[in-house]
């Protein structure tokens, strides 16, 4: 099975997954929109049936036996006058049968139509919460965003407006073909002579929209992307005053977007004035021809009159149907988009899946990790953290630091022939994803809060967490005092991002909200970097006291942060240089005693 069919394929396993729960909303709304249709073809032959038989006196035997036994019932005094109100109330009755046609139409359209939309957002958020970290680092958000709003709603608007009106096309065009057949075959002939042009052109035109609509919507998703990271970093844009930068920035790739557009209106402005010249040739032809066969007896007005009544509604389906395969060019498009990410594979568990009571002992075993194509981060790293201790990790950027604790977590799948990572003897690929990552605290630099109370954000893994619970992590964190001093204390909302506290609040914040969990396996990667180092020492006493039987991993570039480990680790370009207690360390002549000589005030000079 090639590429393009397995595609296929998953579109429309997807399509019918989305489906459910709307199916039958949508199947209402045809059937809704094939009464209207109905409604719409009778009334033409009551018009014709008036005008030709009643007032024309054409014979009654030329009339369908329906029509006949509604005229016989009208007989008698006032004959024509009465016919003629039989046929209006006729009328009536079909026009309130469309009202209510097409008032159920509406309606089960737009139920269907909201909760296609419902089910679309809420299996592709939930895709996305299971897709690997790795998968999230490689797509950026703007454009993850736009997919799950402006192509669902492109997907939307051709399933309920273009798919709910095809058995209405279908309907439309067949029957209206028969009776005008059935009224004169030669001007069905010449009133069709468009048809078959439109139905071309507009195959002619489906890639070329198609094409231009994906470029379209990827500038559009690179617009959404450089207006997220703005509105996000807003704070930093203005600290370096680079507003005027990120608006010409913005600007251009706005003026790409709409060349783009313009681009595309082109091939979509020829579409629809060829399909208008087209139609307007089919209704010219009509009227022509259907007035020279009146002219010389061939045709009755009524028969006219309804033939172009036919003639016109055949326009519309025809149209229609151009309309429905440009459109779906673009909801094709917007499927393919949507398929690449629920196409995505999520997380799994390759392993045994085993829920093991963690301790906290941890043992990397020959080791090594690259992303993707790129050169290894780590390469052969090998060391053991006995449960309870702390183990310290030095190194400089891009030196596999913060590799090595994802790859703990399993936030970065370790390959096989990669080394082991075991925690209490169990390889991390045996154990329960979830489950692990329970049991592992961790705190990042950067740490990321929620437009939430800073309660919340403390107590977001558990709302079932106490205050009290909460108000003993923070003091652990050396927050608590900070907080109360606010007007709310613990409901004082957190901006976007955590806008609103500083950076050590912030860490403090992360601190507390790992803390509360009371894991077997705390990992600090460099998170107490905007703190100053007296709350430094502060929380570090804190943690000693309140954790003393977790196990705990330091990062950080701060001798004073790591001096109190069991065990320090230096990484060096991926691989362990050198590794021991503090006091082993700073005398051993390496890369830790140089730095730990800088920081504590004596000087590179004097280090060397």
């Amino acid at each position: 099975m090639n590429r393009s069919t397995a595609d296929t394929l998953f579109n429309r396993r997807m399509l019918r997954d989305f489906l459910r729960g709307s199916r039958l909303f949508f199947l209402l709304s045809m059937l809704a929109s094939a009464l209207s249709a109905l409604a719409d073809l009778v009334a033409p032959q009551i018009v014709r049936i008036a005008v030709d038989h009643v007032i024309g006196g054409a014979p009654a035997e030329q009339l369908p036996a329906w029509a006949a036994r509604l005229l016989d019932a009208a007989q008698g005094q006032g004959t024509m006058q009465r016919q003629i109100a039989l046929l209006t109330a006729a009328l009536l009755l079909v026009a309130f049968g469309k009202v209510l046609a097409q008032y159920g139409y509406e309606v089960s359209k737009t139920r269907a139509a909201e909760t296609l939309v419902k089910t679309m957002r809420d299996r592709l958020f939930a895709h996305l919460e299971r897709l690997p970290y790795a998968w999230h680092m490689h797509n950026s958000t703007g454009d993850i965003i736009q997919r799950c709003t402006s192509d669902i709603e492109t997907l939307k608007n051709f399933l309920a407006e273009q798919m709910t009106n095809l058995i209405r096309v279908v309907i439309l065009l067949l029957l209206s073909l028969s009776f005008m057949l059935g009224m004169d075959p030669r001007l069905t002939l010449i009133a069709m002579l468009p048809v078959p042009v439109i139905i071309l052109y507009s195959f002619f035109f489906h890639r070329r929209i198609g094409e231009a609509f994906l470029d379209c919507d990827e500038n559009e998703g690179l617009l959404s992307a450089i207006a997220q990271e703005n509105l996000t970093g807003v704070r930093i844009v203005r600290a370096f005053g680079r507003e005027r930068y990120e608006q010409d920035r913005f600007e251009a790739q706005n003026s790409l977007y709409t060349d783009k557009w313009m681009k595309l209106a082109r091939p979509l402005a020829a579409f629809w004035s060829i399909g208008d010249v087209l139609s307007g040739l089919q209704i010219l032809l009509t009227v022509v021809f259907g007035a020279l066969f009146c002219l010389r007896g061939r045709m009755r007005p009524g028969t006219y009159l309804a033939f172009l009544s036919y003639c016109a509604m055949m326009t519309w389906p025809v149209r229609m149907l151009g309309r429905m395969i440009a459109d779906m060019s673009k909801a094709g498009i917007s499927l393919d988009r949507i398929r690449a990410i629920m196409q995505a594979p999520e997380e799994t568990d390759d392993g045994q899946r085993l829920t093991p009571q963690i301790r906290g002992e941890i043992v990397f075993d020959h080791v090594s990790f690259a992303y993707e194509e790129n050169t290894e981060v780590l390469h052969d790293v090998s060391f053991r953290i006995p449960a309870g201790t702390t183990l310290g990790i030095l190194g400089g950027t891009g030196s596999g630091k913060s590799t090595l604790v994802m790859l703990l977590d399993k936030l970065y799948e370790l390959s096989e022939g990669q080394g082991q990572i075991r925690i209490d003897g169990v390889n991390i690929r045996d154990i329960r994803t979830d489950h692990l990552r329970r049991s592992i605290g961790m705190v990042l630099q950067e740490p990321f809060l929620f437009s939430r109370t800073i309660a919340e954000n403390i107590a977001i893994h558990d709302g079932e967490v106490s205050r009290g619970q909460i108000r003993e992590a923070a003091r652990a964190a050396c927050l608590d005092v900070t907080v109360m001093g606010f007007a709310k204390g613990y409901d004082t909302l957190v901006g976007e991002r955590g806008l609103t506290l500083s950076g050590g609040q912030k860490q403090r914040t992360a601190i507390a909200r790992t803390l509360v969990q009371r894991t077997p396996i705390l990992i600090f990667d460099d998170s107490l970097s905007a703190v100053d180092t007296e709350t430094d020492a502060k929380i570090r006493s804190s943690l000693e006291a309140r954790f003393g039987s977790a196990t705990v991993i330091l990062i950080s570039h701060r001798i004073t942060t790591l001096s109190k480990a069991d065990r320090i680790l230096v990484l060096d370009h991926g691989q362990i240089a050198e590794q021991g207690s503090h006091e082993e360390l700073k005398t051993a002549g390496g890369l830790y005693q140089r730095i730990c000589a800088i920081q504590s005030g004596i000087g590179e000079e004097a280090a060397e």
